[in-house]
């Protein structure tokens, strides 16, 4: 049987199997999100649409930064506001607007995919540590209760949804004039 155009969503080796069903979902958003931006060019990544919006490569360094922080939250139970070192870096694209208009320019797309690859490493690296009883802990979160199950769908939700925005501003994008 060919298996190379079935679409399905299977635990993956490595992880436990709640984690692993988690882990594939995870990269094959991200997948979706890598074939979407690989080809834009610097002029795509930091064209802007108005004056309130965000560009393309501040969004795709946002994604990194959401992950940076539920990394802190879930692996290290702690805010990523707390670590100096993390924040300094994650501040701007985790909060975007005009600082990251202002400040998140001129990087090729290798510079994005190399941000959100790292992200990526260092969050499978940890989740193989982990058992599927974890996902289900339930800690506080915003006046609420929020499991790591949660969390980490929550991360890949995000980059769902500006990916979606990141599809409609690409099909608004002028030609470079030369």
């Amino acid at each position: 049987m060919n298996t190379v155009n079935q679409l399905l969503i299977t635990p993956l080796a490595g992880f436990s199997p709640h984690i692993g069903v988690l882990v594939a979902t995870m990269t094959r958003c991200r997948e979706k999100t890598i074939n979407l931006v690989q080809d834009l060019t610097i002029y795509q990544l930091d064209y802007l649409y108005d004056a309130e919006a965000n560009s393309i490569g501040a969004l795709l360094l946002h994604m990194a930064a959401i992950e940076a922080a539920y990394q802190e939250n879930t692996f290290y139970g702690r805010n990523i506001l707390n670590n100096p070192q993390r924040i300094k870096k994650w501040r701007i694209p985790m909060t975007l607007g005009e600082p990251a208009r202002q400040t998140i320019r001129g990087n090729p797309i290798s510079y994005y995919l190399d941000e959100l690859q790292a992200m990526r490493e260092k969050t499978l690296a940890q989740l193989q540590q982990y058992d599927d009883d974890w996902l289900w802990q339930e800690l506080p979160q915003n006046q609420s209760m929020a499991n790591n199950y949660w969390k980490w769908f929550h991360v890949y939700e995000d980059e769902i949804n500006h990916r979606g925005e990141i599809s409609w501003f690409k099909s608004r994008i002028p030609a470079e004039s030369s």
